[in-house]
């Protein structure tokens, strides 16, 4: 799954990656929680649009905008059919940039390691990404987005059997475009990242907090905390 992650890179890199006309002021982002506002690129007409949407997606035909907070992520396998996403899947497809992400590996009975996920040139990314558009009866109306996620490779799997998806480069105008919406094509884009291009390693439990924001998230700790045995040296 993906629960939470990092956007630290400057703004004027990501116009460059995303090919984006223009990109709102985004603060460095070390420990990005579901329900909170993230940045997300769609497709508008010719051209690329970064948004803010809240993330857990709340159905268009939802009665209670509450119902997202269950959908931070949608799985791959399922996207295609299942109610919630079917109709975004086809029509309403994003990028989430982001730069690294996090996940807890089980050391006990009630303890946990979170660890710091990124690629292994710390690089930012995306994440593929679904959003929707919901409205209340008052016509108040939000828009929403959930993290695909798919099984998990070698790296990942000693902390979780999911990981979220994370698109090639050259991938990202079929994501995006919205004249393509065969699930076979799409879906055969939904597999994990290689886990020779990542890198992963532990870090302090201050992370566990959505209300702790800055750096010291992602600082590496003493490694014999236990990282997977597949990860390389910690790097920051």
């Amino acid at each position: 799954m993906c629960g939470r992650f990092t956007l630290r890179t400057p703004a004027s890199d990501l116009v460059e990656i995303f090919h984006l006309l223009r990109m709102p002021e985004l603060a460095p982002r070390y420990n990005i929680a579901p329900t909170q506002p993230v940045a997300a690129v769609r497709q508008i007409g010719q051209n690329r649009e970064l948004s803010l949407f809240q993330w857990s997606l709340i159905p268009s035909w939802a009665k209670d905008p509450r119902m997202g907070a269950q959908m931070i992520n949608a799985r791959a396998e399922s996207i295609a059919t299942k109610p919630s996403f079917r109709s975004a899947f086809k029509r309403r497809r994003c990028l989430i940039p982001a730069d690294g992400f996090y996940e807890w590996q089980q050391t006990g009975a009630k303890a946990k390691q979170p660890f710091y996920i990124r690629l292994a040139k710390d690089r930012p990314f995306a994440f593929a990404g679904l959003w929707e558009r919901w409205e209340g009866a008052d016509s108040t109306a939000v828009e929403s987005c959930t993290i695909i996620t798919t099984d998990a490779n070698e790296l990942l799997r000693p902390l979780h059997d999911r990981m979220p998806v994370i698109l090639p480069e050259q991938e990202y105008d079929r994501w995006l475009d919205p004249q393509l919406d065969d699930p076979v094509k799409l879906q055969a884009l939904l597999k994990p990242d290689p886990a020779e291009e990542m890198t992963a390693y532990p870090v302090s439990t201050f992370v566990n907090s959505p209300r702790n924001e800055s750096p010291r998230c992602i600082e590496a700790v003493d490694p014999s905390s236990g990282p997977p045995s597949q990860s390389p040296s910690p790097t920051c």
